[in-house]
């Protein structure tokens, strides 16, 4: 859960939501590999009886894991995604009463709010460039669509691919420099499915460019996402980005949730939806356009 800034909070939150429950709370480590995930959720559901954890909550990597549901609804482990909705959850929901159920921003939502803030930042369109999340994550590509849709048809987009971290979008945007294209590259925004990617990608342009085309890099306009209180929001406020997206953190609200479940032995909405807003406002952004 350490890969990038969110991360790291998510993982504060769900510890902080954890003591004041007084729950116990093993958090593990898989580095964005969807097979290092799968195989240390399923040695966690083998475990025997007594050492078997009461419930597991993770953001899914590649796949939702819906084998891994199953075996943790008919075995009473309590069953939480983070960050993504599946469709497995109501079959499961119908045949077991253990607690199952997701906790997620809305990720169209996230898409269309960062789509606002390319149309109030280039009112006579332009170029985006857009670092992209990891193909296999439905999240990314549901705000990646999301953002399309909600954009100005006057507005190209030139889409990279990062892995959600600040290292991943560095290497991803070197690679793109060494392109003979970039020297005909008139872009306006340069967005990010996360603050991370997006200050990666901008420490790129700072290092790796020189003269006018290093300035002509760091004059543009620059968006993320996640906007922590510490870390997006900040960036904000220092110029470094020109804004970001709040979405807060789920994993304490979703412990919380989880305890009381099983606690009361009461199943919980399927699916639990947190809000996510524009920082600063997409009327203030006009103003920097």
């Amino acid at each position: 859960m350490a890969n990038n800034d969110y991360q790291a909070e998510q993982a504060v939150a769900a510890k902080q939501a954890a003591h004041e429950l007084d729950a116990e709370l093993e958090v593990i480590q898989t580095e964005h590999d969807a097979i290092v995930q799968s195989e240390q959720i399923f040695k966690l559901l083998y475990r025997p009886p007594e050492t078997r954890p009461n419930g597991i909550l993770f953001e899914p990597v590649g796949t939702p894991l819906a084998k891994a549901a199953e075996i943790a609804a008919t075995a009473g482990v309590g069953w939480v995604v983070l960050n993504r909705e599946v469709d497995y959850l109501r079959d499961l929901r119908r045949r077991c009463s253990t607690p199952l159920f997701c906790v997620t921003t809305d990720h169209d939502k996230v898409g269309h709010i960062q789509g606002e803030q390319i149309a109030a930042l280039l009112p006579q369109g332009g170029r985006v460039f857009y670092i992209h999340g990891p193909s296999d994550n439905k999240a990314a590509v549901a705000r990646a669509a999301a953002m399309q849709a909600a954009k100005p048809q006057n507005v190209d987009v030139r889409i990279l691919k990062g892995l959600r971290t600040e290292e991943s979008a560095f290497n991803t945007v070197r690679s793109w420099l060494k392109l003979n294209v970039t020297k005909e590259a008139l872009f306006g925004v340069v967005a990010a499915q996360n603050d991370a990617m997006a200050l990666g990608a901008r420490r790129a342009f700072q290092d790796l460019t020189d003269g006018d085309d290093r300035d002509h890099w760091l004059s543009l306009l620059y968006l993320g996402c996640d906007g922590l209180p510490n870390t997006g929001q900040v960036y904000v406020h220092r110029g470094i980005l020109t804004a970001t997206i709040v979405i807060p953190t789920n994993a304490g609200q979703a412990i919380k949730t989880l305890v009381g479940a099983l606690r009361t032995a009461q199943q919980p909405s399927e699916c639990i939806f947190v809000s996510a807003h524009s920082y600063p406002e997409i009327s203030s952004l006009k103003h920097k356009s």
